[in-house]
């Protein structure tokens, strides 16, 4: 057998790197491997975190460089190679360029779990890599499966296969409801999404013991492992918890999430940045542009300086015309009142939770 490597990456926000103290907490016996992926563009915040993680784990976290041979910072270096072509929404080359790309020369060919910090109240599915020796797995989840292994789990196809494996696991005072659900098909009256919706619900032990015998028959990573922990793990983790995490370790929350009082017009808002990644990031919302200007007036200027022959951060707005008094009195005064819309629905007394409420923008590669 290969020996299978554990990974994780953590992004410089919250997510990952609560997820970097829950794993070592909870699996120290697990041999993981921390990471970052370092554009050169982080907010100094970001670096301070990876040191409080690196006192807290009591390891180095390995930073990657994509371009590691040149002198300059990693996303200069690829700007160049793309004309000046700023990254965009549609043309995200610095998630590719400077993240993916320098992970998966990194863990090369060999069996990797990956790691990733996609909470249990967020419904999107994150990176999975295009390589079959990278596997990825979602602790915080109920579902700590990828979408391509729960599509070859519940496959028609695998059905009397996945039946014979059932055989074989205690599912308790479920194994009737188990067997009669693992009879059904998928179908348009009964979709995948219900199916394993279902199984979770009777035994998520149960049905992690499934999976991995199934994966034993496949070359995924995992079918490498003669065990694995988390198979029996039926943590769901939600934004809370993360807050709790980083804060009862010592770790603490990474600073520029912290809110910041601003008045416009007679009224008080509160501001900060809502994720992780350069300080230029094209996904950041209009207020938080206005954070960074007020809060980060010299990187502001260092964002304004790479806006070039017409190529912007902001779709039809260049950084020089988002900062003109009237335009910010307009993002701050309607911020406001999209805060006072959602904040009675809100689930979450953190404004970055309310930040990503109302926008509901997000980068879901950016994990590493």
């Amino acid at each position: 057998m290969s020996i299978v490597r554990h990974v994780l990456g953590i992004s410089g926000g919250k997510d990952s790197a609560a997820l970097a103290v829950y794993i070592k907490t909870k699996y120290p016996d697990l041999n993981i491997e921390f990471y970052s992926c370092d554009t050169g563009k982080e907010l100094d915040e970001t670096y301070q975190l990876i040191k409080n993680l690196e006192v807290y784990l009591g390891i180095q976290i390995k930073l990657l460089q994509a371009a590691g041979n040149s002198s300059e910072a990693p996303f200069d270096h690829f700007l160049k190679m793309y004309g000046g072509f700023l990254p965009s929404s549609n043309s995200r080359w610095c998630t590719k360029k400077l993240k993916l790309e320098p992970f998966e020369k990194y863990v090369g060919t060999d069996p990797v779990v990956s790691y990733v910090g996609i909470r249990g109240d967020e419904d999107r599915e994150g990176y999975i890599s295009t390589k079959k020796n990278i596997q990825s797995i979602f602790p915080f989840r109920k579902n700590i499966w990828s979408e391509d292994v729960i599509t070859k789990v519940l496959s028609n196809q695998n059905m009397e296969l996945i039946q014979s494996f059932s055989k074989d696991i205690d599912f308790g005072r479920f194994q009737d409801k188990i067997a009669q659900l693992l009879e059904r098909k998928v179908e348009p009256s009964f979709t995948r999404a219900q199916k394993l919706n279902a199984l979770l619900e009777a035994d998520v032990k149960g049905f992690n013991h499934l999976v991995f015998a199934f994966l034993k028959t496949t070359d995924y990573p995992l079918a490498n492992e003669v065990s694995f922990p988390l198979l029996d793990n039926e943590d769901v983790l939600v934004r809370s918890d993360i807050f709790t995490i980083l804060q009862e370790s010592g770790v603490g929350v990474p600073a520029y999430y912290n809110k910041v009082d601003f008045d416009i017009n007679g009224k008080t808002g509160q501001y900060a940045r809502s994720r992780s990644g350069c300080y230029f990031c094209f996904f950041q919302q209009k207020i938080e542009w206005i954070w960074l200007y007020e809060r980060h007036p010299d990187l502001y200027k260092k964002a304004i300086e790479y806006e070039k022959d017409g190529y912007t951060w902001c779709q039809g707005e260049s950084l020089q015309e988002l900062i003109e008094p009237e335009r910010m009195e307009r993002i701050k005064t309607e911020y406001i009142k999209r805060v006072e819309r959602t904040s009675s629905k809100a689930q979450s007394p953190y404004l970055i939770d309310i930040l990503a409420e109302v926008e509901g923008v997000g980068c879901a590669s950016c994990f590493i």
